[in-house]
Protein backbone atom coordinates (compact mmCIF):
# COMPACT_ATOMS: atom_id res chain seq x y z
CA UNK A 1 0.00 0.00 0.00
CA UNK A 2 1.35 3.41 -0.58
CA UNK A 3 2.53 5.88 1.74
CA UNK A 4 -0.40 8.22 0.09
CA UNK A 5 -3.79 5.86 1.68
CA UNK A 6 -1.57 4.34 4.74
CA UNK A 7 -3.46 4.63 7.88
CA UNK A 8 0.03 5.52 9.06
CA UNK A 9 0.92 8.01 6.82
CA UNK A 10 4.13 9.83 7.68
CA UNK A 11 3.45 12.87 8.83
CA UNK A 12 5.58 16.19 8.19
CA UNK A 13 8.83 17.32 10.56
CA UNK A 14 7.14 20.80 10.60
CA UNK A 15 9.43 23.52 13.42
CA UNK A 16 7.84 27.04 13.69
CA UNK A 17 10.89 29.69 12.98
CA UNK A 18 12.23 31.22 16.20
CA UNK A 19 12.52 34.87 15.97
CA UNK A 20 14.99 34.78 18.67
CA UNK A 21 16.52 32.12 16.79
CA UNK A 22 16.56 33.62 13.28
CA UNK A 23 17.41 36.55 14.68
CA UNK A 24 20.57 35.15 16.35
CA UNK A 25 21.66 33.39 13.17
CA UNK A 26 21.91 37.14 11.18
CA UNK A 27 23.85 38.47 13.99
CA UNK A 28 27.09 38.75 14.57
CA UNK A 29 27.36 40.21 18.17
CA UNK A 30 26.30 36.53 19.89
CA UNK A 31 28.69 34.23 18.84
CA UNK A 32 31.55 36.80 19.53
CA UNK A 33 30.46 37.68 22.79
CA UNK A 34 29.93 34.08 23.99
CA UNK A 35 33.45 33.85 22.76
CA UNK A 36 34.90 36.95 24.47
CA UNK A 37 33.11 35.71 28.14
CA UNK A 38 34.51 32.39 27.89
CA UNK A 39 37.83 33.56 27.24
CA UNK A 40 37.85 35.42 30.42
CA UNK A 41 36.12 32.75 32.55
CA UNK A 42 39.25 30.65 30.81
CA UNK A 43 41.70 33.29 31.39
CA UNK A 44 40.88 32.88 35.51
CA UNK A 45 40.75 29.40 35.34
CA UNK A 46 43.81 28.70 33.79
CA UNK A 47 45.70 31.46 36.32
CA UNK A 48 44.37 29.30 38.83
CA UNK A 49 45.89 26.68 37.64
CA UNK A 50 49.25 28.50 37.29
CA UNK A 51 48.98 29.55 40.83
CA UNK A 52 48.39 25.93 42.16
CA UNK A 53 51.99 24.84 39.99
CA UNK A 54 53.91 27.62 41.01
CA UNK A 55 52.57 26.77 44.68
CA UNK A 56 53.79 23.13 45.13
CA UNK A 57 56.78 24.81 42.78
CA UNK A 58 58.14 26.99 45.31
CA UNK A 59 57.49 24.04 48.02
CA UNK A 60 59.73 21.48 46.07
CA UNK A 61 62.43 24.22 46.03
CA UNK A 62 61.98 24.75 41.75
CA UNK A 63 60.34 27.46 41.32
CA UNK A 64 63.85 29.27 39.89
CA UNK A 65 63.35 26.98 37.06
CA UNK A 66 59.66 28.23 36.50
CA UNK A 67 61.20 31.88 36.50
CA UNK A 68 63.23 30.85 33.39
CA UNK A 69 60.03 30.40 31.57
CA UNK A 70 58.60 33.69 32.16
CA UNK A 71 60.00 36.26 30.00
CA UNK A 72 59.70 33.93 27.02
CA UNK A 73 56.33 33.22 27.52
CA UNK A 74 55.69 37.02 28.26
CA UNK A 75 57.01 37.31 25.17
CA UNK A 76 55.27 34.74 22.64
CA UNK A 77 52.03 36.34 24.83
CA UNK A 78 52.90 39.73 23.50
CA UNK A 79 53.23 39.02 20.34
CA UNK A 80 50.15 37.34 20.14
CA UNK A 81 47.75 39.91 21.76
CA UNK A 82 49.41 42.27 19.27
CA UNK A 83 49.13 40.79 15.94
CA UNK A 84 45.86 39.24 16.30
CA UNK A 85 43.45 42.34 16.65
CA UNK A 86 45.65 43.83 13.35
CA UNK A 87 44.82 40.16 11.59
CA UNK A 88 41.34 40.27 12.26
CA UNK A 89 41.31 43.96 11.03
CA UNK A 90 42.66 43.49 7.80
CA UNK A 91 41.42 39.77 7.07
CA UNK A 92 37.82 40.57 7.61
CA UNK A 93 37.72 43.92 5.76
CA UNK A 94 39.28 42.47 2.80
CA UNK A 95 36.58 39.86 2.79
CA UNK A 96 33.85 42.70 3.06
CA UNK A 97 35.28 44.56 0.50
CA UNK A 98 35.49 40.33 -1.13
CA UNK A 99 31.58 40.08 -0.89
CA UNK A 100 30.38 43.71 -1.53
CA UNK A 101 31.65 42.92 -4.93
CA UNK A 102 29.77 39.75 -5.06
CA UNK A 103 26.34 41.19 -4.20
CA UNK A 104 27.37 43.81 -7.10
CA UNK A 105 27.71 40.65 -9.68
CA UNK A 106 25.31 38.54 -8.02
CA UNK A 107 22.87 39.48 -6.34
CA UNK A 108 22.62 41.09 -2.44
CA UNK A 109 20.59 38.23 -1.30
CA UNK A 110 23.39 36.18 -1.63
CA UNK A 111 25.19 38.21 1.40
CA UNK A 112 22.66 36.01 3.71
CA UNK A 113 24.80 33.00 3.07
CA UNK A 114 28.02 34.49 4.29
CA UNK A 115 26.19 36.54 6.83
CA UNK A 116 24.77 32.81 8.41
CA UNK A 117 27.40 30.78 8.03
CA UNK A 118 28.53 29.15 11.15
CA UNK A 119 32.29 29.02 10.12
CA UNK A 120 32.34 33.08 9.68
CA UNK A 121 31.21 33.17 12.62
CA UNK A 122 33.28 30.70 14.68
CA UNK A 123 36.31 32.34 12.72
CA UNK A 124 35.17 35.60 13.88
CA UNK A 125 34.80 35.13 17.44
CA UNK A 126 37.96 32.67 17.99
CA UNK A 127 40.07 35.45 17.07
CA UNK A 128 38.41 37.63 19.27
CA UNK A 129 38.69 35.18 22.34
CA UNK A 130 42.71 34.58 21.21
CA UNK A 131 42.94 38.10 21.70
CA UNK A 132 41.18 39.19 24.73
CA UNK A 133 42.91 35.74 26.32
CA UNK A 134 46.64 36.73 25.57
CA UNK A 135 45.52 40.91 26.32
CA UNK A 136 44.22 38.79 30.12
CA UNK A 137 47.01 36.62 30.67
CA UNK A 138 48.87 39.61 30.07
CA UNK A 139 48.00 41.43 33.42
CA UNK A 140 48.23 38.37 35.51
CA UNK A 141 52.00 38.34 34.77
CA UNK A 142 55.12 38.99 37.92
CA UNK A 143 57.16 41.64 37.07
CA UNK A 144 59.49 40.43 39.69
CA UNK A 145 61.67 37.58 38.97
CA UNK A 146 62.24 36.68 43.31
CA UNK A 147 61.36 33.36 44.07
CA UNK A 148 59.56 34.35 47.39
CA UNK A 149 57.81 37.55 45.83
CA UNK A 150 56.26 36.19 42.55
CA UNK A 151 52.74 34.58 42.95
CA UNK A 152 52.65 32.59 39.61
CA UNK A 153 54.36 31.31 36.62
CA UNK A 154 51.95 31.65 33.28
CA UNK A 155 53.29 28.83 31.60
CA UNK A 156 49.46 26.86 31.56
CA UNK A 157 48.00 29.98 30.18
CA UNK A 158 50.65 30.60 27.82
CA UNK A 159 50.06 27.01 26.27
CA UNK A 160 46.69 27.30 26.22
CA UNK A 161 47.53 30.75 24.02
CA UNK A 162 49.05 29.43 21.73
CA UNK A 163 46.70 25.94 20.51
CA UNK A 164 44.03 29.26 20.76
CA UNK A 165 46.38 30.49 17.78
CA UNK A 166 46.78 27.21 16.06
CA UNK A 167 42.82 26.87 16.77
CA UNK A 168 42.52 30.46 14.79
CA UNK A 169 44.59 29.61 11.67
CA UNK A 170 43.30 26.60 11.27
CA UNK A 171 39.77 28.28 10.97
CA UNK A 172 41.35 31.22 8.85
CA UNK A 173 42.33 28.59 6.41
CA UNK A 174 39.15 26.87 6.21
CA UNK A 175 37.51 30.13 6.27
CA UNK A 176 39.05 31.82 3.07
CA UNK A 177 38.34 28.15 1.30
CA UNK A 178 34.65 29.12 2.13
CA UNK A 179 34.65 32.52 1.39
CA UNK A 180 36.26 31.67 -1.94
CA UNK A 181 33.59 29.19 -2.44
CA UNK A 182 30.98 32.11 -1.81
CA UNK A 183 32.60 34.24 -4.29
CA UNK A 184 31.97 31.36 -7.46
CA UNK A 185 29.21 31.89 -8.72
CA UNK A 186 28.73 28.34 -9.51
CA UNK A 187 28.85 27.41 -5.74
CA UNK A 188 26.32 30.24 -4.84
CA UNK A 189 24.11 28.76 -7.48
CA UNK A 190 24.16 25.37 -5.80
CA UNK A 191 23.87 26.67 -2.27
CA UNK A 192 20.32 28.58 -3.21
CA UNK A 193 19.67 25.16 -5.39
CA UNK A 194 20.11 22.55 -2.15
CA UNK A 195 18.23 25.09 0.32
CA UNK A 196 15.68 25.26 -2.26
CA UNK A 197 15.23 21.61 -2.63
CA UNK A 198 14.80 21.12 1.22
CA UNK A 199 11.99 23.59 1.04
CA UNK A 200 10.34 21.52 -1.67
CA UNK A 201 11.25 18.20 0.18
CA UNK A 202 9.25 19.84 3.11
CA UNK A 203 6.67 20.89 0.59
CA UNK A 204 5.58 17.38 -0.84
CA UNK A 205 5.02 16.48 2.82
CA UNK A 206 2.52 19.35 3.35
CA UNK A 207 1.00 18.14 -0.21
CA UNK A 208 -2.88 19.00 0.11
CA UNK A 209 -3.96 15.56 1.65
CA UNK A 210 -7.55 14.00 0.49
CA UNK A 211 -10.62 13.18 2.78
CA UNK A 212 -13.51 15.57 4.21
CA UNK A 213 -13.35 19.18 4.91
CA UNK A 214 -14.54 21.52 7.76
CA UNK A 215 -16.86 23.82 7.02
CA UNK A 216 -16.07 27.01 4.73
CA UNK A 217 -12.68 25.25 3.75
CA UNK A 218 -12.75 24.84 -0.19
CA UNK A 219 -10.60 22.42 -0.41
CA UNK A 220 -12.41 18.95 -0.51
CA UNK A 221 -13.60 17.30 -3.67
CA UNK A 222 -15.22 19.37 -5.80
CA UNK A 223 -14.13 22.55 -4.95
CA UNK A 224 -16.63 24.94 -2.71
CA UNK A 225 -17.67 28.51 -3.36
CA UNK A 226 -15.41 30.74 -1.73
CA UNK A 227 -15.68 30.99 1.78
CA UNK A 228 -17.80 33.83 3.66
CA UNK A 229 -16.58 35.12 7.08
CA UNK A 230 -15.09 38.39 9.01
CA UNK A 231 -11.72 39.26 8.05
CA UNK A 232 -9.48 40.18 10.59
CA UNK A 233 -6.68 43.02 10.09
CA UNK A 234 -2.34 42.69 11.12
CA UNK A 235 -2.09 44.50 14.32
CA UNK A 236 1.48 43.57 14.70
CA UNK A 237 4.50 45.32 13.34
CA UNK A 238 5.45 45.81 9.47
CA UNK A 239 7.65 43.60 7.42
CA UNK A 240 7.95 40.59 5.13
CA UNK A 241 6.11 37.39 6.23
CA UNK A 242 8.76 34.85 6.45
CA UNK A 243 6.94 32.08 8.60
CA UNK A 244 3.15 30.85 9.51
CA UNK A 245 3.28 28.42 12.74
CA UNK A 246 0.84 26.02 11.50
CA UNK A 247 0.15 24.57 14.82
CA UNK A 248 -0.42 27.50 16.60
CA UNK A 249 -3.11 28.50 14.06
CA UNK A 250 -4.63 24.99 14.22
CA UNK A 251 -5.46 25.02 17.92
CA UNK A 252 -6.90 28.63 17.73
CA UNK A 253 -9.23 27.69 14.82
CA UNK A 254 -9.85 24.44 16.75
CA UNK A 255 -10.59 25.95 19.89
CA UNK A 256 -12.87 28.89 18.04
CA UNK A 257 -14.61 26.26 15.88
CA UNK A 258 -13.55 27.79 12.82
CA UNK A 259 -11.47 27.75 9.44
CA UNK A 260 -8.54 29.78 9.00
CA UNK A 261 -7.88 31.24 5.42
CA UNK A 262 -4.62 32.89 5.28
CA UNK A 263 -4.61 35.60 2.74
CA UNK A 264 -1.09 36.66 2.64
CA UNK A 265 1.16 33.82 1.22
CA UNK A 266 5.07 33.48 2.52
CA UNK A 267 7.22 36.32 1.45
CA UNK A 268 4.45 39.02 1.20
CA UNK A 269 4.71 42.25 2.51
CA UNK A 270 2.52 43.16 5.64
CA UNK A 271 1.44 46.23 7.63
CA UNK A 272 -0.90 47.05 10.43
CA UNK A 273 -3.79 47.36 8.68
CA UNK A 274 -3.35 44.55 6.20
CA UNK A 275 -6.12 41.63 6.00
CA UNK A 276 -4.41 38.31 7.62
CA UNK A 277 -7.14 35.61 7.58
CA UNK A 278 -10.22 35.07 6.79
CA UNK A 279 -12.33 33.14 9.72
CA UNK A 280 -15.08 31.03 8.02
CA UNK A 281 -17.85 29.27 10.26
CA UNK A 282 -17.73 29.70 14.20
CA UNK A 283 -16.06 32.43 15.96
CA UNK A 284 -13.57 34.71 15.06
CA UNK A 285 -10.56 34.87 17.01
CA UNK A 286 -9.06 37.86 18.36
CA UNK A 287 -6.12 39.74 15.34
CA UNK A 288 -3.60 39.56 18.47
CA UNK A 289 -3.85 35.79 18.73
CA UNK A 290 -3.32 35.66 15.15
CA UNK A 291 -0.63 38.32 14.81
CA UNK A 292 1.70 35.92 17.41
CA UNK A 293 1.75 33.64 15.25
CA UNK A 294 2.57 35.07 12.10
CA UNK A 295 6.41 35.78 12.27
CA UNK A 296 7.58 39.06 10.42
CA UNK A 297 10.87 40.37 9.06
CA UNK A 298 12.81 42.77 7.28
CA UNK A 299 13.69 40.46 4.36
CA UNK A 300 12.14 37.03 3.55
CA UNK A 301 14.12 33.49 4.27
CA UNK A 302 13.67 30.01 2.55
CA UNK A 303 11.90 28.65 5.58
CA UNK A 304 8.60 27.82 4.21
CA UNK A 305 9.28 29.76 1.02
CA UNK A 306 9.22 28.34 -2.29
CA UNK A 307 9.18 31.49 -4.70
CA UNK A 308 12.52 32.79 -2.59
CA UNK A 309 14.73 30.01 -4.52
CA UNK A 310 13.55 31.13 -7.80
CA UNK A 311 13.43 34.93 -7.04
CA UNK A 312 17.25 34.38 -5.75
CA UNK A 313 18.48 32.36 -9.12
CA UNK A 314 16.59 34.76 -11.74
CA UNK A 315 18.28 37.77 -10.05
CA UNK A 316 21.54 36.07 -10.39
CA UNK A 317 20.59 36.21 -14.14
CA UNK A 318 19.07 39.33 -14.84
CA UNK A 319 22.40 40.67 -12.68
CA UNK A 320 24.66 38.61 -14.99
CA UNK A 321 22.47 39.83 -18.29
CA UNK A 322 22.88 43.07 -17.62
CA UNK A 323 25.31 45.52 -19.61
CA UNK A 324 27.51 46.40 -16.65
CA UNK A 325 28.36 42.49 -16.22
CA UNK A 326 27.34 41.02 -19.98
CA UNK A 327 27.91 37.08 -18.56
CA UNK A 328 25.38 35.21 -20.49
CA UNK A 329 27.18 31.94 -19.09
CA UNK A 330 26.13 32.78 -15.83
CA UNK A 331 22.42 33.47 -16.40
CA UNK A 332 22.83 29.45 -18.03
CA UNK A 333 24.12 28.01 -15.31
CA UNK A 334 21.09 29.78 -13.41
CA UNK A 335 18.57 28.89 -15.97
CA UNK A 336 20.02 24.92 -15.36
CA UNK A 337 18.93 24.80 -11.57
CA UNK A 338 15.45 26.59 -12.58
CA UNK A 339 14.94 23.96 -14.92
CA UNK A 340 15.72 21.35 -12.09
CA UNK A 341 13.51 23.15 -9.36
CA UNK A 342 10.74 23.27 -11.97
CA UNK A 343 10.93 19.71 -12.87
CA UNK A 344 10.92 18.22 -9.85
CA UNK A 345 7.79 20.84 -8.38
CA UNK A 346 5.90 19.73 -11.45
CA UNK A 347 4.37 16.63 -10.56
CA UNK A 348 2.98 18.28 -7.40
CA UNK A 349 -0.26 19.89 -6.54
CA UNK A 350 0.05 23.94 -5.80
CA UNK A 351 -2.33 25.85 -4.73
CA UNK A 352 -3.48 25.22 -1.33
CA UNK A 353 -2.24 23.54 1.91
CA UNK A 354 -4.90 22.26 4.12
CA UNK A 355 -3.75 21.94 7.78
CA UNK A 356 -6.04 19.62 10.04
CA UNK A 357 -6.21 19.54 13.64
CA UNK A 358 -5.86 15.75 15.02
CA UNK A 359 -9.29 15.09 14.60
CA UNK A 360 -8.77 15.17 10.77
CA UNK A 361 -11.18 18.61 10.48
CA UNK A 362 -9.54 21.19 8.23
CA UNK A 363 -8.54 24.31 10.43
CA UNK A 364 -6.17 26.53 8.29
CA UNK A 365 -6.40 26.66 4.51
CA UNK A 366 -2.37 28.53 3.65
CA UNK A 367 -1.94 29.53 -0.55
CA UNK A 368 0.98 28.75 -2.15
CA UNK A 369 2.08 29.93 -5.75
CA UNK A 370 0.52 28.32 -8.53
CA UNK A 371 2.08 26.36 -11.33
CA UNK A 372 1.65 29.44 -13.47
CA UNK A 373 2.97 32.21 -11.13
CA UNK A 374 6.34 29.81 -10.51
CA UNK A 375 6.47 29.61 -14.45
CA UNK A 376 6.33 33.34 -14.80
CA UNK A 377 8.41 33.60 -11.80
CA UNK A 378 10.74 31.39 -13.24
CA UNK A 379 10.80 32.70 -17.25
CA UNK A 380 9.95 36.17 -17.55
CA UNK A 381 12.65 38.48 -16.68
CA UNK A 382 15.46 36.27 -18.22
CA UNK A 383 13.37 36.14 -21.26
CA UNK A 384 12.95 39.45 -21.10
CA UNK A 385 16.98 40.63 -20.30
CA UNK A 386 18.62 38.04 -22.47
CA UNK A 387 16.18 37.99 -25.63
CA UNK A 388 19.30 39.17 -27.54
CA UNK A 389 21.36 37.02 -26.03
CA UNK A 390 21.57 33.58 -28.03
CA UNK A 391 23.20 31.24 -25.32
CA UNK A 392 20.56 32.27 -23.17
CA UNK A 393 17.93 31.73 -25.47
CA UNK A 394 18.89 28.34 -26.65
CA UNK A 395 19.06 27.26 -23.00
CA UNK A 396 15.28 28.54 -22.21
CA UNK A 397 14.20 27.04 -25.64
CA UNK A 398 15.71 23.44 -24.32
CA UNK A 399 14.40 23.73 -20.59
CA UNK A 400 10.79 24.80 -21.75
CA UNK A 401 10.75 21.78 -24.53
CA UNK A 402 12.24 19.24 -21.94
CA UNK A 403 9.64 20.49 -19.31
CA UNK A 404 6.56 20.30 -21.84
CA UNK A 405 7.65 16.78 -22.09
CA UNK A 406 7.80 15.87 -18.31
CA UNK A 407 4.87 17.56 -16.95
CA UNK A 408 1.41 16.79 -17.04
CA UNK A 409 -1.07 17.56 -19.83
CA UNK A 410 -2.73 20.13 -17.77
CA UNK A 411 0.54 22.50 -16.64
CA UNK A 412 1.14 22.79 -20.05
CA UNK A 413 -0.57 26.05 -20.93
CA UNK A 414 2.19 28.06 -19.06
CA UNK A 415 4.76 26.81 -20.42
CA UNK A 416 3.60 27.04 -24.15
CA UNK A 417 2.80 30.79 -23.34
CA UNK A 418 6.42 31.37 -22.09
CA UNK A 419 7.22 29.58 -25.93
CA UNK A 420 5.84 32.29 -27.58
CA UNK A 421 6.82 34.84 -25.85
CA UNK A 422 10.60 33.79 -26.00
CA UNK A 423 9.67 33.45 -30.24
CA UNK A 424 8.50 36.73 -30.15
CA UNK A 425 10.59 38.20 -27.47
CA UNK A 426 13.88 36.69 -30.10
CA UNK A 427 12.17 38.02 -33.31
CA UNK A 428 12.36 41.20 -31.86
CA UNK A 429 15.48 41.61 -30.72
CA UNK A 430 17.35 39.62 -33.70
CA UNK A 431 16.19 40.55 -37.30
CA UNK A 432 18.07 38.35 -39.17
CA UNK A 433 16.39 35.29 -39.97
CA UNK A 434 19.46 32.79 -39.82
CA UNK A 435 20.23 34.44 -36.50
CA UNK A 436 16.99 33.99 -35.30
CA UNK A 437 16.95 30.58 -36.35
CA UNK A 438 19.97 29.86 -34.70
CA UNK A 439 19.01 31.50 -31.19
CA UNK A 440 15.64 29.85 -30.97
CA UNK A 441 17.05 26.30 -31.62
CA UNK A 442 17.01 24.39 -28.14
CA UNK A 443 20.44 23.39 -26.30
CA UNK A 444 21.15 22.21 -23.17
CA UNK A 445 24.46 24.30 -23.13
CA UNK A 446 23.28 27.45 -25.08
CA UNK A 447 26.08 27.02 -27.13
CA UNK A 448 28.39 25.41 -25.34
Amino acid sequence: MSEQHSGRRRRPHYRALSPLREHLRESFWFAPLVACVGAVLLAGLTDLIDQEIFAEATAEQTADTLLSFASAAKSVVSTVSSAMLTFIGVVFSISLVSLQMAAGQMSPRVLRLYVRSRLTKATFSTCLATFVFALLVQLGYDETTDPNRAVSVPIVSTVVALVLVLLSLALFVLYVQATLRLLRVPHVIDRVTRESMQVLTAYRWLAPQSGPAAAGSPGGPGRDPAPQGPVLLHEGRAGVLRDVNIRRLVRVARRHGTVLHLIPRIGDFIAPGTPTVLAAGGTAPRPRRIAFALNVGVDRTMHQDLSFGFRQLVDIAIRALSPAVNDPTTAVQAVDRIHQLLAVLAPLPVGELRHRDRDGAVRLVQSVPGWEATVDLAFTEIRICGAGQPQVTRRLAAALDDLLRITPEPRHPPLLTQRRLLERAVGAAVPDEHNRAFALAPDRQGIG
